[in-house]
């Protein structure tokens, strides 16, 4: 089917190229005719014209007889035939043996070779050379008359110079389908080298791009002048970026840290120093942190054209390195309390039991009473630390129950409602879903919102709005609960957003540093996941998600807690 389709188009060109040449020629002649009236008889320019028409009507004819036959190769042959037969009619019309139209014949010679091939192009030059031979020898022994120019009879050529006129075209017919045909088969050999070729290259750039877009690790290269040339689909997965929107960009704009990491990660003598990470905010402002190899694009010839960077998202893998040190730290505060509790707890037993008994005493005066309820206010206080530091220590393994969240909301704002870190010009929404429970330790949820609603208070001390919420929310096929507590107070700068849950990390004046770590530490133990949003003199807001079920296998290590 290709091959029919190939030679159609053949005799398509054929057709237009001969058309195109009649009019050239048709061209030629009407300018000489008009700047030299004189050069050929009338006879012969109506023989000219003549021919001329026919060309067209043969091209005319032929056009739709292609349409029709099935032996389009033979169509080819019948059409160069003609032009044979059509050169020579030409040839004599326009003067014969001294006509300068046998130029031609070459021309028909080197198309055939072109559609036909060798065989085709020595067929076409023994043609030309039988009809050129006849009509010179047909006019030299004065078979027929050159009508272009009658009186050359009268000074007839020597047989020399018509055999050696008819051997010199004749020769170089056939020297024309030779060179013609070798040059043809040279350049079909050459395109299908080329085309071999290009199919290897195909093949080999296909299994380069397949390789690159299989793999999940981000490949960027940059040329020299630092804009991005390549994208892989890893890439554009990582960072939420397409290679349409980054092509021929600035690296610099795309990731701002570029410039001072790439100085830094080279040695004195260029050569790169190995891996290094790269913080980038990414499309809709995500905050990642990458892995970085990079290393130099080089040409065939060794020359560096430019740069690849490798690079893998670790940000998860930083987060997971957060909590498990977070998780180490707690072990070993757990590892402390133990010992603590019980050398802390023992005195402060024997000290509340001697105050107490000296309180009873009636004799004892006002300053010695007000002493003793100091006393006892600081011991109260201290054994409040070494509960929290139990709590932040250890998991409590006490016994889980059905717990209505809002009805501990209720009871935490109650109690929060007398504390001296309690303003009331706070206002106060509650936004609770009925059915609002959950399975759990009901003292860590008192703790949890406790420690939340405690630090939401403490951050308005001129008060202000505190909102919270309770909904029913599934999250990754668990049924659970989401807590909010919002408010509008001093908010969080930028610099202890990353501290809040470290143990004893605090801005306030008498805080332990407890409180945050505590809710973290109960978070993770139930599996849940923690979410907080705050600006600094704006004001905060947690997010917390937990279980129904009250514990999801792994959350115990903070595996499932977000921030």
């Amino acid at each position: 089917m290709m091959g029919e389709e190939n030679l159609q188009g053949k005799i398509k060109g054929l057709i237009l190229s001969r058309v195109a040449m009649a009019t050239f020629l048709l061209g030629i002649f009407i300018f000489l005719q008009i700047k030299a009236p004189d050069f050929l008889t009338q006879t012969s320019i109506s023989y000219f014209y003549g021919i001329i028409a026919l060309i067209y009507l043969l091209s005319l004819g032929f056009s739709v007889i292609s349409r029709i036959v099935t032996n389009q190769r033979g169509h080819i042959y019948l059409q160069i035939m003609t032009d044979v037969v059509m050169v020579t009619a030409l040839i004599y019309a326009t003067g014969g043996i001294r006509s300068t139209y046998a130029v031609f014949y070459p021309l028909v010679i080197i198309y055939s070779v072109l559609y036909l091939g060798r065989n085709g192009g020595l067929i076409t030059a023994s043609a030309a050379s039988i009809f050129y031979g006849l009509l010179i020898d047909l006019e030299y022994y004065r078979v027929i008359i050159p009508i272009s120019h009658p009186y050359i009879w009268e000074v007839p050529d020597t047989a020399g110079h018509v055999f050696l006129r008819i051997f010199v075209n004749i020769l170089s017919f056939y020297l024309i389908a030779l060179l013609a045909s070798f040059v043809v088969e040279k350049e079909k050999k050459t395109r299908a080298l080329l085309a071999e070729k290009e199919s290897a290259f195909n093949q080999l750039d296909l299994l380069y791009r397949s390789i690159i877009e299989s793999i999940d690790t981000g490949i960027l290269t940059i040329d020299l002048e630092g804009r991005i040339k390549s994208f892989n689909r890893a890439a554009e997965q990582i960072t939420g970026w397409s290679f349409v929107s980054l092509e021929n960009h600035s690296i610099q704009n795309i990731f701002p840290a570029w410039k001072e990491l790439y100085v830094n990660s080279l040695n004195n003598d260029g050569s790169v120093k190995g891996r290094f990470e790269m913080p980038v905010v990414v499309i809709n402002d995500r905050r990642l942190i990458l892995g970085c190899a990079l290393s130099a694009l080089r040409d065939n010839s060794s020359q560096k054209i430019g740069d690849i960077l490798i690079f893998q998202d670790l940000t998860k893998v930083k987060e997971m390195e957060t909590v498990l040190e977070r998780n180490r730290r707690l072990a070993f505060v757990g590892e402390m309390a133990a010992g603590l509790a019980h050398e802390i707890r023992n005195p402060l037993a024997s000290i509340s039991g001697s105050i107490q008994m000296l309180m009873k005493e009636s004799s004892m005066g006002t300053t010695e009473g007000r002493l003793m309820r100091v006393i006892m206010r600081g011991k109260d206080q201290l054994e409040g630390f070494v509960k929290d530091f139990l709590l932040l220590a250890r998991h409590n393994r006490g016994p889980h129950q059905e717990i209505l969240i809002g009805d501990v909301i209720g009871e935490v704002l109650e109690a929060a409602g007398v504390m001296p870190d309690w303003n009331s010009n706070i206002e106060i929404s509650e936004t609770l879903e009925e059915g609002g429970a959950i399975k759990g330790n009901r003292e860590e949820m008192r703790q949890l919102i406790w420690n939340l609603i405690l630090n939401a208070a403490q951050s308005m001390p001129e008060g202000g709005r505190l909102d919270i919420g309770v909904r029913e929310k599934n999250l990754e096929n668990h049924e659970g609960l989401e807590i909010i507590v919002a408010d509008n107070g001093v908010g969080i700068t930028e610099e202890n957003k990353k501290l809040i849950f470290e143990p004893f990390f605090t801005t306030k004046e008498r805080g332990t540093g407890l409180g945050l770590a505590i809710v973290m530490r109960i978070v993770n133990s139930y599996g849940g996941n923690l979410l907080f949003e705050s600006t600094s003199g704006m004001g905060t807001k947690f997010v917390i998600w937990l279980p129904k079920t009250g514990f999801i296998q792994g959350g115990e290590n903070g595996e499932d807690t977000r921030r």
